[in-house]
C-alpha cells in the first residue's frame, strides 16, 4: 500500500514539475515585454550613446520618459531569446539630465539584480530581486548599447 502512495506523489510531482507556461507569450524576440495580466506591454528599445570615461561607461537615452510605463514595483518582464541570451541582460536605474536618459557603469558598481526563470526553451521571465523605486529603467544587453527602457510610476 505504501508503495502506491509514494508512487502517486512521484507522479504528482513529475506532473507539476513538467507543466509549461501558458499565458501571453512576446509576439517578437529579443525584446522583453512587461506583463499586466494578460497583457504584454514592449520596453523602449533603443541603441544608447556611450561615452568613454576613465574606468565607467556612460549610456545616454534621448527623452525625458520611456512610454514603456508600469505601475509595479516589482515588474515582470517575458523574453524570447532569438539572438540576445537573457542571462547577458543587466539592469540599471537612470538619472534624467538635461532632457535625457543616462546611467553608468562602473568597473566596481553591480547591476540591480535580477532574477531570471525559465519557462521554456527559450522563454524566461526577468524579475527585479527586490522592488523597486518609481523612476526610470533600463535592461541592458552586455557586450552592446541595446537597451530596454522602462519607467516605474
Amino acid at each position: 500500500m505504501s508503495l502506491r502512495v509514494f508512487l502517486s506523489i512521484v507522479v504528482a510531482a513529475c506532473a507539476a514539475t513538467a507543466q509549461k507556461y501558458d499565458g501571453p507569450k512576446p509576439p517578437k524576440p529579443d525584446l522583453p515585454y512587461i506583463k499586466h495580466a494578460e497583457t504584454l506591454l514592449p520596453t523602449e528599445a533603443v541603441e544608447a550613446k556611450t561615452q568613454k570615461k576613465k574606468d565607467d561607461t556612460l549610456y545616454i537615452v534621448d527623452g525625458a520618459n520611456s512610454p514603456a510605463k508600469t505601475p509595479l514595483a516589482a515588474p515582470i518582464l517575458l523574453f524570447e531569446n532569438g539572438k540576445i541570451n537573457p542571462e547577458n541582460l543587466q539592469l540599471f536605474q537612470m538619472e534624467l539630465k538635461d532632457g535625457h536618459r543616462e546611467f553608468a557603469v562602473q568597473r566596481n558598481t553591480e547591476p540591480i539584480r535580477i532574477e531570471i526563470t525559465k519557462l521554456g526553451d527559450t522563454l524566461s521571465k526577468i524579475e527585479p530581486y527586490n522592488g523597486l523605486d518609481p523612476g526610470e529603467y533600463a535592461l541592458l544587453a552586455s557586450g552592446s548599447n541595446q537597451v530596454f527602457c522602462f519607467a516605474v510610476f
